[in-house]
């Protein structure tokens, strides 16, 4: 049987966690881990919170479930705002994302073929 996630109650959940936290965040696997080509991860950051620049899983998009998020690569060209309910690319270049509000997002990401599952 499948199991079923309630996104709304869990991001809830992970933006309390992320204001009674000291690091600002909070984040919950909801699906997938090193052995999946796919993941699902719900990530909640309070107000001014920045995930600093990183690299690419492999294809991926940002749910904005609730917030506003702004999303750039390092040079800048490639900046993009995010509303609850917009569906953001993510670059496949290295790339930051904060939020401007109490977030939260949910990252899905399906690891490409140079990347390996296991």
């Amino acid at each position: 049987m499948s199991e079923i996630f309630n996104v709304t109650r869990m991001a809830r959940t992970q933006l309390e966690r992320a204001r009674e936290g000291s690091a600002g965040r909070a984040a919950a696997h909801l699906y997938g881990g090193p052995q999946s080509m796919m993941t699902h991860t719900l990530i909640a950051l309070v107000a001014g919170q920045k995930m600093h620049e990183h690299e690419s899983p492999g294809e991926a998009t940002v749910l904005v479930v609730e917030g506003q998020v702004t999303m750039g690569t390092a040079d800048e060209a490639a900046t993009v705002e995010g509303q609850a309910g917009d569906l953001l690319r993510v670059p496949l270049e290295r790339h930051w994302l904060q939020a401007a509000t109490d977030s939260v997002i949910l990252l899905t990401a399906a690891k490409t073929r140079g990347h390996d599952a296991g």
